[in-house]
């Protein structure tokens, strides 16, 4: 075997792909700061910051998204109970979001694309749940749901 035929070993990857690969999940990650960093100062219990729900104002109901700027800004000052208080789906969704994201970071950084395999029976579920937690919090009974 002659020198001419050895197969050079690789050179590593360059960084610039990585980097711009995450570009987007950064941006979002950007996005999202910005939006909790506002609300976080910008307090909702304060009226006059925030529109009311439509649906709130049209018919007394509070719809699954009630409260959830309440809870965000809970959530931003480290009171998870006062947040879990104002919108339990909210937080879930917050934490799902968080961790959906760093799962994203990983895939992307090893050069996988994210898949999430969310089928019809999670999705209708999702669904189910947040249509009991809207039903029961607009019943009489359900008043500790209320935002």
């Amino acid at each position: 075997m002659n020198a001419d035929s050895r197969v050079a070993p690789p050179a590593p990857a360059p960084t610039a792909p990585v980097l711009r690969r995450l570009a987007v999940p950064g941006a979002l990650f950007a996005v999202v700061a910005g939006a909790f960093a506002y609300v976080g100062a910008v307090d909702p219990n304060e009226s006059g910051h925030y529109p009311v729900c439509p649906l709130y104002r049209l018919t007394g109901l509070y719809c699954p998204g009630c409260g959830g700027l309440r809870s965000a800004h809970a959530f931003v000052h480290g009171d998870l109970l006062t947040a879990l208080r104002d919108n339990a789906p909210a937080v879930a969704g917050y934490l799902g979001f968080a961790v959906l994201w760093a799962v994203w970071v990983v895939r992307t950084v090893r050069g996988l694309p994210l898949r999430p395999d969310l089928g019809r029976a999670h999705l209708w579920g999702i669904g189910v749940l947040l249509l009991v937690f809207t039903t029961v919090r607009n019943l009489p009974w359900g008043g500790w749901l209320h935002p």
